[in-house]
């Protein structure tokens, strides 16, 4: 029996998708170019978006496992790899964003010189770990996915572009491709589904065509 995140993987990549590039948009239109960074970390518009782009993160996560469970069969070892690769790279770089969203804003609070300061240590180690892996596992996940046939050449194209862009989805507006090419990888499924019921449905009236002549 198919799981119900599989049947519905095409409008939950669709959704997903859009709704992280959205975020983002709402993301760079919150980034005041023209203050200081720890004043602008202190705003609420600031905040709500950087704290709202770690949930559609989570929307990433869910659509990137419905759409491997829908193919999971078909794709084989390959079609698994990819999905690893994409998944641990997305999970890497939410925790980024978990801490851009909810933790720094209070260490700008009660210690602003901490953010200053910039990253060193572990904490650097950290944070470039999630710039890779997420680029890394994005552009993976376009090429493995297509060579496992989960979907066409043009959306494995789409994705490593997008992935390649991701290394700075940190940053507005970097985050836009992968919301893009994960919709577009939505809307293929969505319209290929859509056309195989058109498909079963015209057989089934041709068969009873048939059965009445």
């Amino acid at each position: 029996m198919s799981s119900p995140l599989a049947s519905a993987a095409g409008p939950i990549a669709l959704a997903a998708g859009l709704t992280f590039a959205a975020v983002d948009v709402s993301r760079l239109l919150a980034a005041d170019p023209s203050k200081e960074r720890i004043a602008l970390m202190r705003e609420t518009p600031f905040q709500v978006t950087n704290a709202l782009y770690f949930v559609v993160f989570i929307g990433l996560l869910l659509a990137l496992v419905s759409v491997y469970l829908r193919y999971h069969a078909e794709a084989g070892t390959l079609g698994a790899v990819a999905f690893c690769f994409a998944l641990v790279g997305t999970m890497d770089m939410a925790g980024n964003m978990w801490f851009d969203g909810f933790a720094a804003p209070w260490i700008a609070d009660v210690a602003p010189e901490a953010i200053l300061a910039g990253g060193s240590g572990m904490l650097a180690v950290g944070g470039l770990s999630s710039y890779v892996l997420f680029a890394l596992g994005w552009m993976v996940f376009g090429i493995a996915g297509w060579r496992a046939r989960m979907f066409p050449a043009w959306l494995g194209a789409v994705f490593v572009v997008a992935g390649v862009l991701g290394y700075n989805a940190g940053l507005p507006p970097y985050g836009i491709p992968i919301g893009l090419a994960m919709a577009a990888l939505g809307w293929w499924l969505t319209t290929r589904s859509a056309r195989g019921r058109a498909a079963v449905t015209e057989d089934s009236a041709a068969e009873g065509r048939a059965a009445q002549e």
